[in-house]
């Protein structure tokens, strides 16, 4: 709990009941003329023009999930933040002491997106007295004294970009050369309180609580009131915030139920006091944003136990993974994993353009957490057309599953060199974009092939794109190494191929093998028979013509995962 303010030189009085009376310093209002013959508005007509804030002591009880690592992240920017809107509305009030706004650079011709540019509150004093020896104001009243904060230390800045369509949400991004702030985080909020500390503050004393009682419940749970960045809250920050309504304020004000007014020592506790039901009277007047903070995954979430996450992760990318991210370096790939479910005559479909289930539920979650360890996830055209795939993550506690924003979903990339999908606002991928639970896919597509004006708009409204690629092999294909170094031009640094059986025959091959890092391969207890979608490389020779094996893996470990059995290894001749 904050240490009594000292610097507050006036002490409220109050009646025999504890109640704060208001002095000469909070006019009460008159309603008859003044001495120069104007009218004064009533002060009930006053108050009731002064909006009733938003948020009050239960977003302290109630915060938003994952405060403190929020908070911690919107002041810190190391890597881009992607969230949606409500989020973005959600957590930014926390923040806002920290970041001024300092222009908006307008939205592009759609009208679709809109940039804020933003500067770390200490990149210049936030104020500079005035010269002169005026110390009044145009009415003749005593300037207020202002405290001159300092300014010129740090100078981090970043953007925000809002977008809004059939993918809404906003990205955070660091810009400017300085990597980290010149102060840490509880700096600021001793040099300013945020926005939803202030309102806090307000709505509890519009409820008829004195500025002091405020101040004392704001402060029976310390914890929360530092995870939300009110560590230094005083009370002539309730006395601030509340200023305007107590000018206007008729009525007494009172101690919260379960508190007292006790002379000599302030608002204390009053044997049992009740603090989550300490609203005058009222019902709890949550914030409709905050109302929804506690994110419930959805019913078709999956689960993937931590204990059986350990035998897979020698074959997934590291957490620390860098490459791709400085384009500059030549030759930058990144990770791949490739991975398919067959069944034991080693057939992905039991017919083509037939969606096929073979996975079981366990596997099918191993699956979905693959997906959420890689930052893209890559199928072909055919897949896309036969299988009309979300191609998004559903693990438990990724973005848009109760997690926040798009975090663990990976980016779809379809190769659809002929520009031949025809995806539309029904297609299941797209669905899942305006739901907030995948991403926009990216379309790879070979040059020569005309797009119409309006698939390329209807992508660009869910967040994908179209990317362009001359690059193409002997037989007229894209060449792989320029996919993926496509891929990691644009950030990528880790990619999941799923399918179907032309890209995994095509990867299989010995010349091909350098690419990839790691085969997972789940296989069900299941034979299709002849006629299917089969995974079977195209058989290789030697120099004397005689067949050879097309691949082989390495460091090989097998694991049952319910019904199914899954292979993980690496291709031999993979240069690690």
């Amino acid at each position: 709990m904050s240490a009594p303010d000292n610097r507050e030189d006036e002490q409220p009085q109050h009646s025999e009941t504890g109640a704060e009376i208001l002095g000469p310093t909070e006019p009460l209002g008159n309603d008859s003329a003044t001495a120069s013959g104007s009218i004064n508005v009533p002060t009930a007509d006053l108050e009731a023009e002064l909006p009733m804030p938003t948020r009050d002591i239960n977003d302290l009880l109630k915060p938003p999930t994952n405060m403190t690592t929020m908070r911690m992240r919107l002041f810190e920017v190391k890597n881009p933040i992607e969230l949606k809107i409500e989020e973005f509305e959600r957590y930014w009030p926390f923040i806002d002491n920290v970041w001024v706004r300092q222009h908006r650079a307008g939205a592009d011709r759609s009208g679709r997106v809109k940039t804020d540019y933003y500067a770390c509150r200490l990149q210049r004093p936030t104020y500079t007295p005035k010269s002169g020896a005026d110390k009044t104001n145009p009415e003749g009243k005593p300037l207020r004294k202002k405290q001159i904060r300092e300014g010129g230390t740090c100078q981090m800045r970043l953007k925000t970009i809002r977008i809004e369509g059939g993918y809404s949400g906003y990205t955070i991004v660091r810009i400017g050369e300085q990597e980290h702030h010149t102060h840490d985080l509880d700096h600021m909020d001793k040099i300013k309180r945020n926005t939803v500390i202030m309102e806090i503050a307000k709505a509890e004393v519009m409820k008829g609580f004195m500025p002091a009682s405020v101040f004392t419940v704001m402060n029976e749970d310390p914890e929360k009131l530092a995870a939300a960045g009110g560590r230094h809250l005083n009370r002539n920050d309730v006395r601030n915030a509340s200023q305007a309504w107590r000018q206007v304020h008729r009525g007494e004000l009172s101690v919260h139920p379960g508190y007292k007014y006790d002379h000599g020592n302030g608002i204390v506790r009053d044997q049992a006091p009740q603090v989550a039901n300490a609203t005058n009277g009222d019902p709890p007047m949550l914030d409709p944003v905050l109302a929804g903070s506690q994110s419930i995954p959805p019913s078709r979430a999956l689960r993937f136990p931590m204990e059986s996450r350990g035998f897979l992760d020698p074959f997934l990318p590291p957490s620390n993974l860098v490459v791709g991210e400085d384009t500059s370096v030549e030759g930058a790939l990144p990770f791949v994993t490739l991975t398919y479910a067959s069944s034991l005559d080693s057939f992905l479909a039991i017919a083509p353009n037939t969606p096929t289930p073979l996975s079981g539920p366990q596997s099918k979650a191993m699956t979905h957490y693959l997906r959420s360890k890689h930052d893209a996830i890559l199928i072909g055209v055919g897949t896309a057309a036969a299988d009309d795939p979300a191609l998004n993550c559903r693990l438990e506690g990724v973005g848009g599953f109760g997690g926040l924003g798009w975090e663990g979903q990976p980016r779809p990339i379809v190769i659809d060199p002929r520009a031949r999908w025809q995806l539309g606002p029904q297609s299941r991928i797209l669905k899942a974009v305006s739901e907030g639970k995948g991403r926009g896919p990216w379309i790879i597509i070979a040059p020569g092939f005309p797009m119409d004006p309006n698939r390329l708009e209807m992508l660009k409204h869910y967040g994908g794109k179209y990317l362009g690629l001359p690059d193409m092999n002997m037989h007229y294909k894209l060449r792989w190494e320029a996919i993926f170094k496509a891929l990691a031009a644009e950030g990528i640094r880790s990619v999941m191929v799923e399918g179907g059986g032309t890209v995994i025959n095509d990867l299989l091959q010995p010349e091909h093998a350098s690419l990839i890092n790691s085969v997972i391969v789940t296989i069900a207890p299941t034979y299709l028979g002849t006629g299917g979608v089969v995974v079977c490389p195209t058989r290789n020779f030697d120099e004397a013509g005689r067949p050879r094996p097309v691949a082989r893996f390495q460091d090989v470990r097998w694991q049952p995962m319910g019904e199914d059995v899954v292979m993980c290894g690496r291709l031999i001749g993979h240069h690690q």
